[in-house]
């Protein structure tokens, strides 16, 4: 399936590197689109209409206020739509592609490595249609679920802008482990790596939390220590509010 995007920002990149197949790109920033391009053994074509015409569905990667734009541009040229725009429910952008079969997606950045989680949800005119080709591309690229788009701004908050939470809970992690004497970088070296080794334990025990914890922590002892800190200092809380944050949209 041929996919061109319409956008080259960090998320166009994420799925492009996911997808694992060339892809055609076009972008304002023709610099931002060439690097794309090369990265993934792709093409940068000269216009949004050229992009449209070369595939057999777009990837709208664009800024959600350029929606209409946008669509008023290409919407003839478009066989299918394939939406990654934040907070754009899958009505709209139908609206904007009046007959053309879309799919709103929300991805994570860790697809360019061919890990994280994608949620979709169909619109009216998505079917059997080569359309769905492109669920086998997401499903390659990491974890896809079929959502109901009432649940995609919780969704967001844990999959989408989980990263950026569990990057900060690594670098305060290892900036703790500065202040008592370790080098810079093996801190950060050894708080991204114990992330990973622990997400990859996790996963080959059902996700099971709480027993990773009970297996690490011993009655009275450093874990069980440092846990008791982190409850003090509302940990839970803190996520619970940044949750909120971005699915109440306040901050």
């Amino acid at each position: 399936m041929r996919l061109g995007l319409i956008g080259a920002g960090n998320m166009a990149g994420a799925l492009a590197r996911g997808f694992g197949q060339p892809v055609a790109v076009f972008d304002v920033d023709r610099s931002r689109a060439e690097a794309l391009a090369e990265a993934v053994g792709g093409q940068v074509l000269d216009s949004n209409i050229a992009v449209a015409d070369a595939s057999d569905a777009i990837v709208l990667c664009h800024k959600p206020a350029q929606l209409e734009e946008v669509a008023a541009e290409v919407g003839d040229h478009a066989r299918a739509v394939i939406s990654i725009l934040g907070g754009t429910p899958v009505a709209a952008v139908e609206a904007a592609y009046p007959g053309r079969p879309v799919y709103r997606f929300m991805p994570s950045i860790p697809l360019e490595v061919g890990r994280g989680v994608v949620c979709y949800t169909p619109g009216r005119l998505a079917g059997q249609g080569p359309e769905r080709k492109v669920l086998e591309l997401f499903a390659a690229a990491g974890m896809l679920v079929e959502l109901p788009e009432a649940l995609f701004d919780a969704a967001t908050a844990v999959m989408s802008c989980g990263p950026a939470f569990f990057a900060l809970v690594a670098e305060a992690l290892a900036d703790a482990g500065v202040g008592y004497g370790l080098p810079a970088d093996l801190a950060a070296r050894m708080a991204v790596e114990t992330m990973g080794g622990t997400a990859a334990t996790l996963a080959e025990h059902d996700n099971d939390t709480r027993e990773l914890r009970r297996r690490v922590t011993s009655p009275g002892g450093m874990t069980a220590r440092g846990l008791a800190a982190l409850e003090r200092g509302r940990v839970r809380a803190a996520f619970e509010e940044a949750v909120a944050a971005v699915v109440e949209g306040r901050s």
